[in-house]
């Protein structure tokens, strides 16, 4: 059998309406495909029959002419997003078994465009992690180097693109983790504005700073994606009732753009020095492109990561409470009574890291911390917003590294919360303003590795962030 060969999502649609191809010989070439690379472990489970009758479907559509503009494109779902009559278990033990009783509005809006969807993908377990190590499951593996991880918590999301067993995949990022696995496999990952995309049917980590997002191959991609799943969801009342601007349509518009680098990113003691080097290439590259780049100082960097810590780990003690074994999900076979069985079915069914952060955000909401960490936490939210945003009044983007380094050996961070919690320093910002971010690639280290670049804007400005990094990507010979 010819292997397809993806390029995009508008090549796709070419081929598929001149009947180069069709929507049902690509799902079975990408099944064995995922067989193929199925030591990945990116994939938990694979929806074959699905994915097969959803393609014969839309191969219809494409003869009689009313197929949707993601005719025939495989999706995958991180396992933490909702599809109806398929199981779901946000890589914990404690949902194992668990089906969906119905879809997430992303999900029900790929389907309307007729999206295949293939399967759920690996996840660090409830999404909490930056590296997939912690998922129920076993880790996924970076298909660029199969001794390093994949990033996280998004990793069989990035990984699945990276490895061509999907066309592109939904994420979701509540403090890098679409964008960080995105620079570590060299694929495109966005973060749109929060309440841009609806939260119906993802699997809550901490409400205030989750939002879905695809990883692709390209911004064009992404673009596309984007425009379909975002805007006003009856069922979210944190989804934005703003207009959605045609991101996919407009995206070759090219201006001169103010871009504002945090000098305490770039020049971070702890950033790998060819990271440095890379991102250095890009600002120079934008400069003699006749952008205005400025560096600008960030003071808060240090307070980043320890109130993203403080403040969702409080939001997930509250969200995953619901997880006790007693509505569904698993329930401990030696449980006698009541207190038992949360306390048995909680202890039996999370894993070591959404333990930790568990207990860290019941310590900050107690009676006697409440003040000393929530409550701080929340007032330096709003100062590093307030920051964030003036920045963005002067300055059409800010520019960071996406990760201090590139994909790193599994094991390496392990044995160190904080040490893997400081991976998702640059990545932060964005969530803990609110602002949109994308990573995207800007070149290889001499470990043959992929350095990712990250541009956040300001609130509901993903149209100019696309186009932007759209330009930029046009201009790398790194691909």
């Amino acid at each position: 059998m010819s292997h397809y060969h993806f390029l995009s999502i508008e090549q796709l649609q070419k081929d598929l309406r001149s009947g180069a191809t069709s929507a049902h010989a690509i799902t079975e070439e990408t099944l064995q495909r995922i067989e193929e690379k199925k030591h990945l472990n990116a994939y938990l489970e694979v929806f074959t029959q699905t994915a097969l009758e959803q393609a014969q479907t839309v191969d219809q559509k494409l003869a009689a002419g009313t197929a949707g503009r993601l005719a025939g494109v495989i999706v995958g779902l991180k396992d933490n997003i909702c599809y109806k009559g398929h199981h779901v278990s946000a890589s914990s033990k404690i949902l194992e078994g668990f089906e969906s009783l119905y879809s997430a509005t992303v999900v029900e809006r790929l389907l309307a465009e007729d999206a295949i969807i293939i399967g759920r993908l690996n996840c660090d377990e409830f999404a909490m992690g930056s590296s997939n190590e912690n998922s129920a499951f076993g880790n996924v593996l970076n298909p660029l180097n199969e001794a390093c991880v994949p990033g996280g918590s998004s990793g069989g999301a990035a990984a699945a693109v990276a490895a061509d067993i999907c066309h592109f995949s939904l994420g979701s990022d509540t403090g890098g983790s679409i964008r960080q696995p995105a620079s570590f496999t060299g694929t495109v990952g966005l973060k749109p504005t929060y309440g841009r995309v609806s939260r119906y049917g993802l699997i809550a980590y901490s409400s205030s700073f989750d939002q879905i997002g695809p990883i692709t191959h390209t911004v064009a991609d992404a673009a596309l994606v984007l425009e379909i799943i975002s805007g006003k969801d009856e069922h979210d009342n944190t989804s934005s009732s703003k207009r959605v601007p045609t991101y996919a349509q407009d995206l070759s518009i090219e201006k001169k753009y103010r871009f504002a680098y945090l000098s305490e990113c770039v020049d971070a003691e702890g950033l790998d020095p060819e990271v440095r080097s890379l991102v250095r290439a890009q600002l120079d590259q934008l400069k003699s492109d006749g952008h205005t780049v400025d560096a600008i100082s960030f003071p808060y960097l240090d307070y980043l990561v320890p109130t993203y810590y403080v403040l969702t780990t409080a939001e997930a003690s509250s969200n995953l409470a619901r997880f006790a074994g007693v509505h569904y999900g698993q329930r401990s076979p030696n449980a006698g009574d009541l207190e038992s069985t949360y306390k048995k079915t909680r202890s039996e069914g999370f894993g070591p890291e959404v333990k930790r952060r568990i207990m860290l955000g019941t310590f900050v909401l107690s009676a006697g911390y409440y003040d000393a960490y929530y409550s701080k936490g929340q007032k330096v939210r709003r100062i590093i917003q307030d920051k964030t945003r003036a920045i963005l009044k002067n300055y059409d983007f800010i520019v960071t590294p996406s990760t201090p380094g590139t994909a790193f050996a599994f094991g390496k961070n392990a044995a160190d919360p904080i040490k893997m919690y400081l991976e998702d320093i640059f990545t932060v910002q964005a969530n803990i303003a609110g602002v949109p971010a994308i990573s995207i690639p800007c070149g290889l280290h001499s470990n043959g590795l992929p350095v990712g670049l990250q541009l956040m804007s300001d609130f509901f400005e993903e149209e100019k962030l696309l186009q932007a990094a759209h330009q930029i990507e046009q201009k790398l010979s790194y691909q």
